[in-house]
């Protein structure tokens, strides 16, 4: 696939070739190759992401801050990765970018961290349609400083109701948690005019962006976040998580650390070979930027939209089939955003629900044919219950990315078509 897309001007992605580089991708099950629909819980590796941690063990394994060789290259290699990082946030200095173990371990110190500077009676608001990890953080700071939490709902089409978050916000509210797009049923959420509705009121907005880093570009500076975090093994890399913050912020908010840390929000000693793995992440995306033949500049930021872009383009492609063929079944519920002519409110996730399967039943039937699908609430728990489906087992979630193929989306239909054909006696 190497035509231009008119509407961009960039070169498509090449599928088959990407798909190449990732080892998993060759994966068989029973003589027919496995379809990974599992990308929102974590995505595959390519082989280049893998060798750089490998390489870090091999040839720069050392803690950083020492005067001989394995440790300098340490030290340059976190760097570097900051660097990248930031460029693919958008942020205006790599000080602003802060590594940890992952988004929840970074959001409960970050909360606990702003916490220090709240008194009874502010408010935090948080929303039903976010992952708990941008839930519970605020309400156990909550309930350890005598705060009032608010809860935005949403829609019947599982849209934040910005309706309610206007009655939400006071001159009480502190912080406004909210994601950039839901994991569970991919809605996009209109990051920039929440954020501008929290600082209208005097408030900062933290940002989930987890589960949209894969599938759009980032810029922290254009939707003016005070916070954002975001998680490398969502993008293709490993399990390691990312903190921005607004430098100000970082510098008055009294962190929690040891005396001697060289860095307030990086406590310990960091995951030197995961953050190797986050830098070659961030390259592997920008390369497919630099191939795309539609770069501004030479910069890896440049590199990094133009990637991104196409993605989306891609991704969008596989969407509207999928949304297609998934509407067509039988006794088969797309659960959240389902309008084939809104394709841009949402991530290329869904969630389905079918009439005589429970959640858990569909997807082990799924992986029995070879396509790989998560099932449950998926942390989104607010959400589950706020749909009535907590206590039913969920959802089942199709998440396709941008190795996924066309040719998998019209499998994954006719394996669904077929188990939704089934007699009821033979659904589990």
């Amino acid at each position: 696939m190497t035509a231009t897309d008119a509407a961009t001007g960039l070169l498509a992605l090449d599928v088959a070739a990407l798909r190449e580089r990732f080892p998993a991708l060759a994966m068989e099950q029973d003589g027919r190759p496995v379809v990974f629909l599992d990308g929102p819980g974590g995505t595959q590796v390519p082989a280049s992401v893998i060798e750089a941690m490998a390489h870090y063990l091999r040839a720069s394994n050392a803690n950083a801050g020492g005067a001989f060789a394995t440790s300098r290259d340490s030290d340059a290699c976190l760097a570097e990765a900051h660097r990248a990082l930031a460029d693919l946030l958008g942020a205006a200095s790599p000080q602003q970018v802060k590594f940890g173990p992952n988004m929840t371990t970074l959001t409960f110190a970050l909360s606990r961290a702003v916490g220090a500077t709240l008194e009874p009676g502010d408010e935090i608001v948080v929303t039903t349609l976010d992952h708990e990890a941008n839930i519970s953080p605020w309400r156990r700071l909550a309930a350890d400083r005598g705060l009032t939490v608010r809860t935005v709902d949403i829609d019947r089409d599982c849209r934040l109701d910005l309706a309610s978050l206007e009655a939400n916000l006071s001159e009480h509210t502190r912080l406004v948690a909210v994601g950039y797009a839901s994991n569970a049923v991919g809605t996009i959420n209109p990051v920039r005019e929440i954020v501008e509705r929290a600082h209208q009121v005097g408030a900062l907005c933290f940002v989930d962006a987890v589960h949209y880093a894969p599938h759009g570009s980032l810029d922290v500076q254009v939707i003016g976040a005070d916070f954002l975090v975001c998680s490398v093994y969502k993008f293709f890399g490993p399990h390691v998580g990312v903190l921005y913050g607004r430098t100000e912020l970082l510098e008055r908010l009294p962190a929690y650390k040891v005396r001697p840390a060289h860095d307030a929000w990086e406590t310990g000693t960091q995951n030197h070979e995961g953050i190797a793995g986050a830098l070659a992440a961030v390259e592997y995306l920008a390369e497919l930027g630099r191939r795309s033949g539609a770069l501004r500049d030479g910069s890896r930021r440049q590199a990094l939209l133009a990637a991104l872009s196409a993605i989306a383009v891609h991704e969008r492609t596989l969407a509207g089939r999928l949304l297609s063929g998934l509407l067509a079944i039988p006794g088969l519920r797309v659960v959240g955003p389902a309008d084939p002519d809104r394709p841009e409110e949402r991530t290329p996730t869904f969630a389905v629900r079918l009439e005589g399967w429970t959640p858990r039943g569909l997807a082990v039937a799924l992986a029995e044919r070879g396509i790989f699908a998560w099932d449950g609430d998926f942390y989104a728990t607010a959400l589950m219950e706020r749909l009535g489906l907590a206590e039913l087992g969920g959802v089942v979630r199709l998440g396709l990315v941008h190795y996924n193929t066309l040719e998998e989306v019209e499998r994954t239909l006719t394996e669904l078509a077929t188990l939704a054909s089934l007699p009821h006696s033979e659904r589990r």
